[in-house]
């Protein structure tokens, strides 16, 4: 698996890299930005570590790019910030998970084995299993989701997020039953991470945010499709 990590904290992304090459990934390591984005283009990446805070050409504005290039791998952000309104912007720009500095390398290793986990199931072939919701169409064995005949463009964790609300329509999903079996960890966060993934989803899905057609928030409590 070859693995982007960029930081212009060269202790940072030497120890990095360090850990994930102990886990036998290839390693595309920078300390400049400029650097990354020539690899974004050239090499076939299957992961990205970002830096928020780094000169140039920010970890925000590497990560959208990432997206609007149409590439699907997960993203990483790492930053010393920690407003929730940092982490928010990191989220809503396609990023998968946000770790905050100092951090532990093996909890760092940790979250891109979860994340490549996702992806990889994401690209999996298994049964041919298709949900239908009033114009919405799921595809599990595809890895598909179309809205009214058109395809909607939803990373591998928006789309297990969406699938999985599907499989349980009709029913309330609270927020820390749907965290722990699409992020398969242990809900600790606060409610922002799974609000912004499905603000993205409502978007992509052209929802009406004061009165939704497919994901209703039930206040207090979670989501649910009707």
């Amino acid at each position: 698996m070859n693995v982007l990590v960029l930081d212009d904290e060269k202790e940072i992304a030497d120890l990095v890299e360090l850990y994930l090459k102990n886990e036998n990934y290839t390693v595309y390591k920078f300390y400049e930005s400029r650097e990354a984005i020539e690899c974004i283009n050239t090499k076939k990446l299957d992961f990205a570590i970002l830096d928020v805070m780094i000169k140039g050409v920010d970890g925000f504005e590497i990560c959208k790019y990432i997206r609007d290039k149409g590439l699907k791998f997960p993203v990483i952000m790492l930053t010393a910030k920690i407003q929730d309104k940092d982490k928010i912007e990191g989220l809503t720009l396609g990023a998968d998970d946000y770790i905050t500095k100092p951090f532990n390398p093996l909890e760092l290793v940790a979250r891109v084995k979860s994340a490549v986990r996702r992806y990889t199931k994401y690209n999996e072939k298994s049964e041919d299993e298709k949900i239908y919701i009033d114009g919405l169409e799921m595809n599990e064995d595809k890895h598909e989701c179309l809205l009214y005949d058109q395809k909607v463009e939803l990373t591998p964790l928006e789309f297990d997020i969406l699938l999985y609300l599907a499989k349980h329509k009709g029913c309330v999903v609270p927020s820390e039953e749907l965290f722990e079996n699409v992020w398969k960890e242990k809900y600790l966060d606060s409610n922002n991470t799974i609000m912004v993934h499905i603000r993205r989803i409502r978007e992509k899905l052209n929802e009406d945010t004061k009165k939704p057609k497919f994901i209703k928030t039930v206040w207090g409590v979670g989501y649910k499709i009707e």
